[in-house]
C-alpha cells in the first residue's frame, strides 16, 4: 500500500512537487510508470483520525424533557418571556443538528418579540442564520408577494414620543415683575427666548428663571461657561417654541444632544435621539455614531446603529471598531443599546463569532458577556459550557476547567467531555476514563456520546467496546466509523475498512467520512475512486480543505486527477446515466461536477446536482445548486423553471406554479411541465387535479428530454395513475420507465403487482430494485410491505442497519411488541431511536403506548415534545387535548 500524507510542514506552494500515489424521487485510470518508485510510509501516519469536537452546544441528558417543558411553559407564561423560552428551543434544536427547526424556533421568538430591541436582535439573527435565501425574498417580491423579515425597523417610529410637559406656574420671591423675555448670552452674541417656554423645557431651567436662584432676576443670564454655542442655542430656543427639529445638521445635533443632557431637557434630549438615529445609513455612521450614544446614554441612536452592525453580520464582526464597541461597554451602556435583549444580544454575536473563528479574543468577550448577562440557570449553562470550549481551543486549560465545571455542576453533564479532555491533556488519563465512567453509572440510560468520549482514554479491546456501545446507542457519530475503518486499514484489512466507512456513508454524507474513504482509496492506488470521493465532498462544500485544513480540497482534486483517464463529454452522459440508473448518488454527484469543469450547459447539470444533493438529504447544498442553476440558465424559460423550483422547495408553492407557467407561456418545455405537474400532485387536495396532472406530463413526455429525466416523469405518471386505480395505464408507465432504465420504477411496478393481489410478483419486483440499486435502504423497507412478520422484521432490521435515521422500521417493531403486549419493549424500541433523532413521528407513537398504559405525565411529556417539533399536527394536537384532560 503506498501512502500520502502531507506533514505539518508541508505547504501549498510545495503541492505541485508531491505525487499523490503514497418523487422527484427525489472512474478509470492508469497509475503513473513513477508511482512505482515512491517509497512507501507508515501506514499509521498515512490517516489521522482527529479527536471528535466537543460540541459548543446546549445538550441535556432528556432533550425529549427539556422541549416538554418549554412547551408547558409557552402555554402559561407571560408575553415578554416567551421570545426567551423560544430561543432556548432554538438552543436544543441546535444542539441536536435540526437545522429547520431551529429556525423556525429563531422566527417564533421574532414573531413574539414585544420590545423593539428584541424584534431587532432576533430578526437581525434570523437574516444571518437564512443567509443566501435573499434570492427567495426578490422572487416572492416578482410574484406580488412581499416579506418583512429581512426589511430594518425604523426604531424612532416604533418608539413613543415623549410627551411635552406643561411649565409649571411662575413663582418666585417677592412681587418684582419678571420680564417674558430672557437672553441668554454666548460670547459677544446674544440669543432672545422666551421665558415661559425656555422654562418648560426643563426642571433646572424652570428653577433658573422662576425659581429662587439670582438668574431668575436676570434678563440677561450668560451661558459662555456652559460649552454651548450660538448656533445650538438658537436650535434650543426654536425647539422651546415649536417642539420640532427641522434641518438641523448632524454636528449641531450632536451639540445639542450634549446640552439637553447636560439640563435635563429630556423632551429635547428624545427629539435629538429621533433625528440622530434617521441619520444612520452606513456601517461608517453607525460606528462614528455608536460610541456618542452610549456616552450621553441615548437609546434610539444606540438601537439603530445595533440594528446596522447586526443588520451586517458577519462581515460587521471582521471590523475591530464594531467589534470594540460592542465589548468595550458596561451593563448601563448595553441597557441603552440592547435594552432587556441583553442576553439574546451576546448569545446572537456568540454564534456569528463562533462560526468565524471560535478562539478569537472577539469570540471570548462576547461569551463573558452572554454568563454576566445570564438571568437562570439554563442560560448560564448554555454560557460557561461555550466559554469552555472557546478556553481549551485556546488552550486556557484552568479557565477552561472553572467554566467546564460550572456548566457541569448546573446539570450540564455533556460539559465532562471536556473536563475529561483537560484531564487527559494534563496527563491525567486514568482521571478522564474514570470521569466518563461516573458519568455512564450516574444516567440512565447512558447515551452513546458518553461512550465515545470514554474510547479516548482507553486502549485495544477496551476501546473497540466503547465504540460499538456508542454506535449502537447513537449510529450518527461520526468518529466510531472512522477509527474502526482506519485500524483495520493499518491491519491490512482494505475490503473491511471500506465496509466500515461505508456503513456511515450510506445514509449521512459527512465530510470527515468522506476524507477518510479518499485516504482510504489513495492508499489501495484506487484513484479513480478517490476522485470520486473527492469530487463529491467538493461538491458539498466547495471549499473544503483536508488533512486538518492544510490542503485545498481543490489541489488534491487535480493532483489524482492526473492518474485518471480523461472522459469525453459523451462519456461523462454515459457514466451519469449508468450511476443515475444504479442509484448511485455519490457516483453520480461526481460525475456532475467533472461535467461542470468543462460543460456549457451548467445550468441543467446543477439542476440535475441539485436533484441528487435532495436526495442525499443536504438540503442546504442542494439549495446552492439550484440557485446556480438559476445564475447559469441559458434562457428566460429555463431561469423561470429553476426559480419556480426554488419557491416550491421553500414551501411557496403557489408561486412556484405561477413560474412554471410563466415559462410554459414563452416556450414549452419538459422541465415546465414537469414542475407545474408535480407541484400540483403535491399541493392540490382536488381529487379532480389528477387529470390535469395526467395531461401536464403527458405534455412533458411529449418534450425534448433525456432519458434519465422521461424515465422520472413515466414513473410519476404511474404513481397518479395508481392513485386513480387505473392500475394497467400505471403498469405501462412503470414498464417504460424501466426501459429507459428508471430503476426506481420497480417500487411502482411492485405496487401494482399487490394492488392486484399478486404479492409474491410485488415482493420479487422490490428484490429487483434492490438489486440494482446502490442506495438501497428505501427498496428493503418498501419491501417489507409485500412479505409475512418474520421477512418483514428481517428486512426491516436490514433497513436498520443501511438507515438508522429512517424511522418506520422501530415504530413497526413497536407496534408489533405492542401487540404482544411487551409493552416495556415497544416503549424502549422507540426511545432508542428518540434518543439521537426528534422525530414527530416516533413522538406521536410513544405518547400513544404511555396513554395506553395509563402513563399521563409521560405521554403528556411526549405530546409536548412533538408539538414542539410541529406545532401544528392535527393528530398531535388531539391527542395532546385527550391526554391534557386526564391530568389530575
Amino acid at each position: 500500500m503506498r501512502t500520502f500524507y502531507p506533514s505539518d510542514s508541508c505547504r501549498e506552494s510545495h503541492l505541485n512537487s508531491l505525487n499523490p500515489q503514497s418523487w422527484l424521487q427525489v472512474e478509470r485510470g492508469k497509475l503513473s510508470s513513477s508511482a512505482s518508485s515512491s517509497a512507501p510510509l507508515c501506514r499509521e501516519s498515512f490517516i489521522k483520525v482527529p479527536e471528535p469536537q466537543i460540541l459548543p452546544h446546549y445538550k441535556p441528558l432528556d432533550y425529549v424533557e427539556v422541549l416538554a417543558q418549554i412547551h408547558e411553559e409557552l402555554e402559561s407564561c407571560s408575553l415578554h418571556e416567551r421570545s426567551s423560552l423560544y430561543l432556548l428551543q432554538y438552543q436544543v434544536f441546535r444542539g441536536l443538528g435540526e437545522t429547520k427547526l431551529r429556525q423556525r424556533s429563531l422566527r417564533s421568538a421574532w414573531q413574539e418579540a414585544t420590545t423593539v430591541h428584541e424584534k431587532v436582535v432576533f430578526g437581525s439573527w434570523l437574516r444571518y442564520e437564512k443567509q443566501g435565501e435573499e434570492v427567495i425574498t426578490e422572487l416572492l417580491s416578482s410574484c406580488g408577494k412581499y416579506s418583512e423579515e429581512f426589511v430594518p425597523l425604523d426604531i424612532a417610529s416604533c418608539l413613543p414620543v415623549m410627551s411635552a410637559s406643561s411649565p409649571e406656574a411662575a413663582s418666585v420671591k417677592g412681587k418684582r415683575h419678571i420680564s417674558r423675555n430672557v437672553v441668554f448670552k454666548i460670547e459677544e452674541e446674544r440669543v432672545a427666548c422666551d421665558r415661559k417656554r425656555f422654562a418648560s423645557l426643563s426642571a433646572p431651567f424652570h428653577a433658573m428663571l422662576y425659581g429662587s436662584f439670582t438668574e431668575s432676576l436676570l434678563d440677561e443670564i450668560d451661558m459662555s461657561e456652559n460649552h454651548v454655542s450660538t448656533s445650538a442655542m438658537r436650535v434650543v430656543r426654536d425647539f422651546s417654541v415649536a417642539n420640532v427639529l427641522i434641518g438641523v445638521s448632524k454636528n449641531l445635533l450632536l451639540e445639542v444632544l450634549v446640552f439637553a443632557n447636560k439640563f435635563c431637557c429630556e423632551k429635547l434630549k428624545d427629539a435629538c435621539d429621533r433625528e440622530l438615529a434617521s441619520l444612520v445609513s452606513s456601517m461608517e455612521c453607525a460606528i462614528e455614531l455608536m460610541d456618542f450614544a452610549l456616552e450621553e446614554s441615548s437609546p434610539i441612536l444606540a438601537a439603530s446603529c445595533l440594528q446596522v452592525f447586526l443588520y451586517e453580520l458577519p462581515e460587521s464582526l471582521t471590523d475591530e471598531r464594531v467589534v470594540e464597541a460592542l465589548t468595550r461597554v458596561n451593563r448601563s451602556q448595553v441597557s441603552t443599546m440592547a435594552g432587556k435583549a441583553s442576553f439574546s444580544l451576546y448569545s446572537c454575536l456568540t454564534e456569528v463569532s463562533m462560526r468565524l473563528d471560535p478562539r478569537s479574543d472577539r469570540t471570548l468577550c462576547f461569551l463573558e458577556k452572554v454568563v454576566g448577562f445570564s438571568e437562570n440557570d439554563r442560560q448560564r449553562v448554555l454560557g460557561f459550557h461555550r466559554l469552555g470550549c472557546t478556553r481549551l481551543l485556546r488552550k486556557e486549560y484552568r479557565e477552561a476547567e472553572e467554566a467546564f465545571e460550572t456548566a457541569f455542576n448546573l446539570g450540564h453533564v455533556y460539559s465532562a467531555t471536556g473536563l475529561a479532555r483537560i484531564g487527559y491533556i494534563q496527563g491525567h488519563k486514568l482521571w478522564a476514563y474514570q470521569k466518563l465512567t461516573s458519568v455512564i453509572s450516574s444516567v440512565s440510560p447512558p447515551l452513546g456520546w458518553m461512550y465515545q468520549e470514554r474510547s479516548l482514554y482507553c486502549e485495544g479491546d477496551k476501546k473497540l467496546e466503547d465504540l460499538e456501545k456508542a454506535t449502537e446507542l447513537d449510529p450518527t457519530l461520526t468518529y466510531p466509523y472512522m477509527y474502526r475503518a482506519v485500524k483495520l486499514m493499518s491491519e491490512q484489512n482494505a475490503e473491511a475498512a471500506l465496509e466500515e466507512i461505508n456503513r456511515i456513508l450510506g445514509f449521512k454524507l459527512a465530510l470527515e467520512c468522506l476524507e477518510i474513504r479518499f485516504c482510504l482509496y489513495l492508499g489501495m492506488d484506487d484513484y479513480e475512486a478517490a476522485l470520486r470521493d473527492i469530487q463529491a465532498a467538493l461538491t458539498l462544500c466547495p471549499d473544503y480543505r483536508m488533512f486538518d485544513g492544510k490542503v485545498a480540497g481543490r489541489q488534491l482534486r487535480t493532483l489524482v486527477y492526473e492518474h485518471v483517464e480523461s472522459w469525453t463529454t459523451a462519456d461523462c452522459w454515459m457514466q451519469l446515466y449508468e450511476k443515475w440508473s444504479n442509484v448511485d448518488d455519490i457516483g453520480s454527484l461526481s460525475v456532475i461536477y467533472q461535467m461542470l469543469e468543462a460543460d456549457a450547459c451548467k445550468g441543467v447539470l446543477y439542476f440535475r446536482q441539485s436533484l441528487l444533493l435532495l436526495r442525499l438529504k443536504c438540503p442546504e447544498a442542494a439549495m446552492r445548486s439550484l440557485q446556480l442553476a438559476r445564475e447559469h440558465a441559458s434562457s428566460d424559460h429555463e431561469r423561470l423553471v429553476y426559480e419556480g423550483w426554488i419557491l416550491y422547495d421553500t414551501g411557496h408553492c403557489e408561486e412556484g406554479l405561477q413560474k412554471a407557467k410563466e415559462s410554459i407561456r414563452i416556450k414549452r418545455s419538459f422541465e415546465a411541465y414537469f414542475l407545474q405537474a408535480y407541484a400540483l400532485a403535491e399541493s392540490s387536495l382536488d381529487p379532480s387535479s389528477s387529470s390535469t396532472v395526467v395531461s401536464l406530463l403527458e405534455d412533458a413526455l411529449k418534450c425534448p428530454s433525456d432519458r434519465l429525466r422521461k424515465g422520472q416523469a413515466l414513473n410519476n405518471l404511474g404513481s397518479v395513475y395508481v392513485d386513480c386505480e387505473k392500475l394497467d395505464l400505471a403498469a405501462d408507465c412503470y414498464i417504460n420507465a424501466l426501459k429507459v432504465r428508471h430503476t426506481r420504477a420497480h417500487q411502482g411496478l411492485a405496487r401494482v403487482h399487490f394492488l392486484r393481489n399478486d404479492k409474491a410478483a410485488a415482493y420479487e419486483e422490490m428484490t429487483r430494485l434492490i438489486e440494482k440499486a446502490q442506495n438501497n435502504a428505501s427498496a428493503y423497507e418498501k419491501r417489507s410491505e409485500y412479505c409475512d412478520r418474520e421477512l418483514a422484521k428481517s428486512d426491516l432490521e436490514m433497513v436498520t442497519r443501511l438507515d438508522p435515521l429512517r424511522v418506520y422500521p422501530y415504530r413497526y417493531r413497536a407496534a408489533v411488541l405492542m401487540d404482544s403486549r411487551k409493552e416495556g419493549e415497544a416503549i424502549a424500541e422507540l426511545s432508542r431511536a428518540i434518543a439521537f433523532k426528534a422525530d414527530l413521528h416516533l413522538l406521536h407513537l410513544r405518547a400513544a403506548f404511555h396513554e395506553h398504559n395509563g402513563d399521563v405525565s409521560s405521554a403528556l411529556r411526549d405530546c409536548r415534545a412533538a408539538l414542539s417539533v410541529d406545532p401544528n399536527h392535527q393528530e398531535m394536537l388531539e391527542l395532546h387535548s385527550r391526554v391534557n384532560s386526564h391530568e389530575p
